[in-house]
């Protein structure tokens, strides 16, 4: 879901179809993204409403005032057409090029959010979708890469580790079990090994091998 760094080869993100996955487990309360956002550039906190009222986000690291000032100043860009969410970078890595796959560009603060997703996505999702994002957001502030060597696989980046364990313990905070995490962790541009690769970097049980 965030961040993709993609293989040598042209990888299909699918576009999520309305009524194409049903609500399964409550996002907190006061959490309400805003669906119909037209394509554009919003203020991150007036697409995701609530979210700074969330528990995970007065557990992100560093000064509670710099956080929410980080978030007032950050943007939620809706792209038309399929894809998730990731932090635009200020070019697109050559890796995700050469898989066709062109990203919003920009050196400012900006989640660009797929159209598809934000509107028709499970809200569990989408909730643990931008939270991951938003820490990427903040480990930049602090200078860390988030967009790293292509020989360093997307699941062992550790900013990915750390971003997708922070959005788990919180899907676990809220019941979620590991067999819809499993489900949510599938990213469609890393290799089957991969995603197995990066259930375990995060503690996700795999799937059952029993027949």
């Amino acid at each position: 879901m965030a961040d993709p760094k993609l293989p040598a080869r042209r990888v299909r993100i699918p576009e999520i179809r309305a009524g194409q996955f049903r609500e399964r487990y409550p996002v907190p309360t006061g959490f309400a993204p805003r669906g119909d956002s037209a394509p554009g550039r919003h203020p991150l906190l007036e697409v995701f409403r609530g979210l700074e009222n969330t528990v995970p986000f007065r557990k992100y690291p560093g000064d509670d005032a710099k956080i929410l000032a980080a978030a007032h100043e950050t943007w939620a860009e809706i792209t038309r057409g399929p894809g998730y969410m990731y932090v635009a970078p200020p070019r697109t890595p050559p890796e995700i090029r050469a898989a066709g796959f062109r990203m919003v560009e920009t050196r400012e603060d900006v989640i660009v959010v797929g159209e598809s997703h934000l509107r028709n996505s499970p809200r569990m999702d989408v909730y643990l979708d931008v939270i991951h994002e938003f820490l990427h957001i903040l480990q930049r502030r602090q200078g860390r890469v988030i967009w790293p060597s292509a020989k360093l696989s997307y699941v062992d980046r550790p900013t990915e580790i750390e971003a997708y364990s922070f959005s788990i313990a919180e899907a676990r905070r809220l019941g979620v079990p590991d067999s819809y995490l499993r489900r949510y962790l599938q990213a469609p541009w890393a290799s089957k090994s991969e995603n197995l690769r990066l259930l375990r970097n995060v503690g996700v049980s795999p799937p059952s091998t029993r027949r």
